[in-house]
């Protein structure tokens, strides 16, 4: 915890300015130990290269929650729902307690009014070394917290924008993932229905939309047009499983509390790539 801006700024602002001068001065150094906070972590400075593999992974952890946060925030009062959304991701994670109250606390810190978006963001791409399938996994999981309950608000939308060109995504790379990110949000709630026997208790033209649908959310998990062959899906689910691959992601910097989301990733790609093949012939 940094407080020595505080103690110093109140000591000399009640030195120069009286009470008021101590408010003002405990007012600064609040502001600069917020910076403090961001600028004194393991990748500050000298990069990556200082800081080791778990400090990392920690860095990398707490700027995901403390983003998804600021997201929570961007509709204004972070309500209930969004704290039940940021517990989902947590339970996701399987995380114990020790790195829950860590989740917790950086979330909090997202959502308050001077949080250090930017900073935060420079530092993500510092601690990842600018390792591009870590910062898309990073932005992957800001779209994916935003769309835990099946819809994205404009102000949410508007500051992924922000986030994603702090990491160096254009606004067409970001609108192409929220497309995907919508159609692997049906895909996997259709596929909970089809275990369930819920295709198979579906009947004329219902069913066989149902299923086009299904499909349809297939080819956009992957990005690729429905109308594309063999060759182009293959080409695409190659790249994809590639960039998300969990034992890759691990060896680059990912924390092990965010694997499991990992292997979620990379079985819904597996899951609609399965499904083209098997729909289309391939």
């Amino acid at each position: 915890m940094h407080i020595l801006g505080k103690i110093l700024g109140t000591f000399f602002g009640l030195l120069l300015g009286g009470p008021f001068g101590a408010i003002f001065g405990l007012f600064l150094g609040h502001q600069f130990d917020k910076a403090r906070q961001y600028h004194t972590s393991p990748f500050s400075g000298g990069g990556a290269s200082g800081a080791s593999q778990e400090e990392r992974q920690e860095e990398f952890f707490r700027a995901a929650f403390s983003v998804m946060g600021h997201v929570a925030k961007a509709k204004g009062k972070v309500t209930r729902e969004e704290i039940r959304l940021a517990t989902i991701m947590m339970d996701r994670m399987n995380l114990n307690e020790t790195q829950r109250r860590s989740a917790q606390d950086a979330f909090r810190e997202g959502k308050e009014a001077d949080f250090p978006l930017e900073d935060v963001l420079e530092q993500v791409m510092r601690s990842t070394g600018g390792r591009h399938d870590l910062i898309q996994f990073f932005l992957e999981l800001q779209i994916s917290a935003a769309f835990a309950d099946g819809d994205l608000h404009p102000s949410e939308r508007n500051i992924l924008h922000k986030i994603a060109r702090g990491l160096g995504f254009s606004s067409e790379q970001l609108e192409r993932r929220l497309r995907m990110q919508e159609a692997a949000f049906r895909f996997q709630r259709n596929a909970h229905f089809e275990r369930g026997g819920y295709q198979e208790s579906q009947q004329g033209g219902f069913g066989r939309s149902y299923a086009t649908n299904h499909l349809a959310d297939a080819y956009n998990v992957l990005g690729v047009d429905e109308s594309a062959d063999a060759r182009t899906v293959k080409r695409a689910y190659r790249k994809l499983m590639n960039e998300h691959h969990p034992d890759k992601l691990m060896a680059k910097g990912l924390p092990p509390e965010m694997m499991t989301m990992a292997k979620e990733k990379s079985q819904e790609i597996q899951q609609a790539y399965d499904l083209i093949k098997k729909t289309k012939g391939f």
